[in-house]
């Protein structure tokens, strides 16, 4: 570790030149106006890649954003990893909240300013320069792969059938990611969840027109009464969905997982009074972060009908509304999810109304088991870096793509992340603090070290 160290300290000038001429370009794949920066940025990957050491990085087409892709096959006998990253951002609006220029990086207090310093330009950066330490210092141990795309933004809908169309060239036998934070600056973590998604849209139909509330009233059923109705019937006292088989396929967290991830540094108390509320709520038997992180839940997240403007009316609307999401755990299919709700959902509704389910999206679970090799890697490079073992989070938040890799090219991720809750990303004055740059570049070396150790035996 002395010696990456040394590296880094006698190239960290160059390594942030080489990232702030990435991060000054304005490549927000939201926005059509910077198609052109898309390419220009793909282009500035396979600069970064070839003078790293690939042996061959070049720009691909796909129906959306470029893909930049490199490689170095050392001997196909050896593991080989491949590194995922984006080089899209997100927009930078309000503009006026910025106390900098959003693609002119500027080091304040001891972290880079700009958009895309953490998310994902300074996180992905990260493993160019280890590649090249490992390079120069002749401590190559597997083959690399590297996958840089421009659409992870708006949900990376170019890259599914970019896999498959590639699946050859993206054979590895692990997929190494840096786009996901640790707990704090001294607490190291890694991502071995993120939860997926189901989202619908109901529609409940009383009468075929809005009616006089005095008139009709406790003759008619109000559809909002009874959509209210339904949707507490979704869940129990416990905190249970009700919903026939929603759990049958829910992956159980291990007690040794379970355990190792209690040692997560939480306060109740202070988290109740960010919130201003009195008590939490969720599932019975689980604590506040295994609710967030390995239990599916269930979600009203806009509800509507009948009168809502100022003043009083007093109607029996025809029709209510909501928009229903759950976050579903590892094992969970998005997609007979949407069909048990569906079928549940009308199998509830009286006869006095009409129901009527539209799915509108969703998105796979993902997991890492902590005793996959790649895992136990990642472990022992942090913990050689930061004096203490990682802790195991999973994440109450999803990222589809993680688990397309699985589905479409076979291979499991490790997220292994350095940035900070702090950091902003998404908002007005993105950051990245120094420290966690430079301790990447330090800890990933390492990971390569006992992944080829350990793959060995």
């Amino acid at each position: 570790m002395e010696e990456i160290k040394k590296y880094v300290e006698e190239n960290k000038e160059r390594f942030l030149n080489e990232l702030f001429e990435l991060i000054r370009i304005p490549s927000i794949s939201s926005l059509s106006e910077h198609k052109p920066d898309m390419y220009r940025c793909a282009e500035q990957w396979t600069k970064i890649m070839l003078a790293a050491g690939a042996d061959r990085a070049e720009v691909y087409e796909t129906e959306g954003n470029p893909v930049a892709y490199g490689e170095k096959i050392i001997d196909p006998a050896l593991p080989t990893v491949l590194v995922y990253g984006h080089m899209d951002v997100m927009p930078v609006d309000p503009i006026e909240l910025w106390n900098t220029k959003p693609f002119e990086p500027v080091i304040k207090d001891g972290k880079i300013w700009a958009r895309g310093a953490d998310d994902d330009k300074g996180q992905a950066f990260m493993h160019a320069k280890a590649f090249e330490y490992l390079m120069k210092s002749g401590k190559l141990n597997c083959n690399v792969k590297f996958m840089i795309e421009g659409e992870e933004e708006i949900g990376s809908p170019s890259l599914p059938k970019f896999c498959r169309d590639h699946k050859d060239m993206l054979k590895a036998d692990v997929i190494l990611v840096s786009d996901t934070s640790m707990i704090g600056r001294d607490i190291p973590s890694i991502t071995t969840g993120l939860r997926g998604l189901a989202y619908w849209q109901v529609e409940v139909t009383g009468p075929n027109a809005d009616l006089h509330s005095g008139i009709f009233g406790g003759a008619v059923a109000n559809p909002i009464n009874v959509l209210c109705k339904m949707i507490a019937d979704m869940q129990d006292e416990k905190g249970h969905i009700t919903i026939p088989g929603f759990y049958d396929d829910v992956l159980e967290v291990s007690a040794e997982e379970r355990a190792k991830m209690a040692k997560a540094p939480f306060d109740l108390e202070n988290y109740k009074k960010s919130l201003d509320i009195k008590e939490v709520k969720g599932e019975e038997g689980f604590t506040t972060n295994e609710r967030t992180g390995i239990r599916p839940t269930f979600d009203v997240c806009g509800i509507w009908g009948g009168y809502t403007g100022e003043g009083a009316k007093t109607v029996l609307p025809s029709k209510a509304y909501a928009k229903i999401s759950c976050r579903l755990v590892p094992n969970q299919k998005h997609e007979k999810i949407a069909k048990l709700f569906k079928e549940y959902f009308e199998s509830i509704a009286p006869d006095c109304v009409k129901v009527k389910v539209d799915y509108l999206h969703g998105g796979p679970s993902y997991v890492c088991p902590i005793d996959l090799p790649a895992y136990k890697a990642a472990e022992k490079a942090y913990e050689e870096v930061y004096g203490k073992q990682p802790v195991p989070v999973r994440s109450g938040g999803s990222i589809p793509i993680i688990a397309t890799f699985e589905e479409v090219l076979g291979i499991k991720s490790v997220l292994m992340g350095f940035g900070l809750g702090s950091d902003a990303i998404h908002s007005p004055n993105e950051n990245y603090p120094l420290e966690q740059f430079f301790n990447g570049i330090t800890t990933i070396p390492l990971f390569y070290k006992y992944f080829g150790e350990i793959m060995k035996k």
